[in-house]
């Protein structure tokens, strides 16, 4: 007999029905079918209808598909909208409801959305707040952005080490709602310095009557106020932590950062460097959502730089007519050096870029990464100089041009390879971003060096 069983929907089934919800709340709004949008919404998740509301194409109606949501419902979307959504949701809601939302976010929930406001709204909405919210708001926003101390949540359990068991559940019971996480308990002192951390399982399997410090773990990984949200993220990713206690300088516990948090992080981060990467200045808001003017003012930088490189490449070439001259095929292997150095340095500069940010590189000295994208990258070159050789054999039937051909790819390659480890790891001694040395800037480089290196093996082979 076959036994009946709820069915989980799969990932796949899950994205059809968050697209058929947005479909389905966009067609009610547009024909003014107000309580069966309301409905519509009523079994779907918080973050489904965050997903839905920030699909409809018009701002006018993400107001009116939010003011459908309950109160205690609409608080919980509110913090999963992007926040260029919540930025126009404040703008077209009255004084009161974006103080009833705003107040009952979690504080850095609402210390992230400050960071995307204007100062005037900001400070006409945080003089509304609750004294208590307040407060904890301008605790967040007394530190410094991307720090552990600006993406922290006051909200957390603390105890005492002669707490029982018992005692600690109590506490546990009465605090639960108005925390962010109950799965890990911090042991504090009287002066609130941290001292021990247990985890609710710890807790339940204990015995009663036994006190706090007996099943506290004493020795706790902690980050400080100051610490940079990546590294924070780093650590609880290697020690696979739930969240992670944040202490000041006199180690006194003032907040935990939660691994919901530490997601966006890592996403944002991630994004961050992909953009530049390609040689986009990302910012922090959504690239799809940014003014046209913006997105083109940020994009034309690296662009800009390719424009001026490829004038000078051109201009090598030019002071080569002599030579071209002699031998004019040499000119059409030119896209096929350049292209192939610019790929090859490319591919080296992104494994060591993304080596970096993950500290995997840590362990491996700076001069032994470079010298095996080295040898890769002589490797590389001999094959591919191998082929671009038989290639000009037989386009050109000349072993001379061939042979130019091959050594320059050879050369080339190899030092696009140096070029792409290297000029990371001077730029994170120099203290900037290694993703600087992105894709468009290594093209830069080896545009001009492989032209040159191109000629003047030729000039040799040729004997011109």
């Amino acid at each position: 007999m076959t036994e009946n069983r709820p069915l989980t929907p799969t990932v796949e089934a899950r994205a059809e029905l968050r697209q058929l919800v947005r479909q389905q709340l966009e067609m009610l709004l547009e024909e003014g079918n107000l309580q069966g949008a309301k409905s519509l919404l009523v079994p779907v998740r918080p973050a489904d209808i965050a997903d839905a509301i920030e699909g409809l194409s018009e701002a006018k109606q993400q107001a009116i598909a939010f003011r459908l949501l309950s109160k205690d419902e609409a608080i919980e979307v509110y913090e999963q909208l992007d926040s260029t959504v919540q930025q126009t949701l404040i703008e077209d809601f009255k004084r009161q409801e974006v103080l009833d939302i705003v107040d009952k976010m979690s504080p850095d929930d609402r210390a992230r959305l400050f960071d995307e406001l204007p100062a005037k709204v900001i400070a006409r909405i945080v003089g509304q707040l609750s004294p208590s919210e307040r407060q904890a708001t301008a605790l967040l926003l007394g530190y410094e952005p991307n720090t552990a101390g600006r993406i922290m949540t006051p909200e957390y359990v603390s105890l005492k080490e002669a707490f029982t068991v018992t005692q600690a559940i109590d506490r546990i019971r009465s605090l639960a709602s108005e925390t962010e996480t109950v799965y890990y308990l911090y042991v504090t002192d009287a002066a609130r310095r941290l001292t021990g951390i247990l985890s609710l399982r710890d807790l339940v399997t204990a015995y009663p009557n036994q006190t706090i410090g007996d099943v506290m773990t004493r020795d706790v990984i902690s980050v400080s106020t100051d610490t940079d949200q990546e590294e924070v993220a780093r650590i609880i990713q290697r020690y696979d932590f739930i969240a992670m206690p944040v202490v000041d300088a006199e180690h006194r516990l003032v907040g935990i950062i939660t691994v919901d948090d530490i997601i966006d992080i890592l996403e944002e981060e991630t994004t961050e460097d992909i953009y530049t990467l390609g040689g986009v200045q990302s910012g922090r808001e959504d690239y799809f959502q940014t003014n046209l003017w913006v997105v083109a003012r940020r994009r034309v930088v690296w662009l800009l730089v390719l424009l001026v490189t490829n004038s000078i490449t051109g201009s090598i070439i030019n002071s080569q007519q002599d030579l071209l001259q002699q031998a004019i095929v040499l000119a059409s292997f030119i896209p096929l050096l350049t292209g192939t150095g610019g790929n090859v340095g490319a591919q080296s500069s992104t494994v060591v870029i993304r080596g970096l940010n993950t500290e995997e590189l840590q362990s491996k000295g700076t001069l032994t990464i470079i010298v095996r994208e080295l040898m890769a990258g002589a490797l590389l070159g001999l094959m591919l100089g191998s082929m671009a050789m038989l290639w000009a054999i037989v386009m050109q039937q000349d072993i001379s041009i061939a042979l130019a051909v091959g050594i320059s790819l050879l050369s080339i390659s190899t030092l696009a390879s140096v070029a792409g480890s290297g000029l990371p790891f001077l730029f994170q001694y120099l203290g900037f971003d290694p993703a600087l040395m992105s894709a468009p800037f290594i093209t830069t480089v080896t545009d001009v060096v492989g032209v040159l290196i191109y000629f003047a093996v030729a000039r040799a082979i040729l004997g011109i």
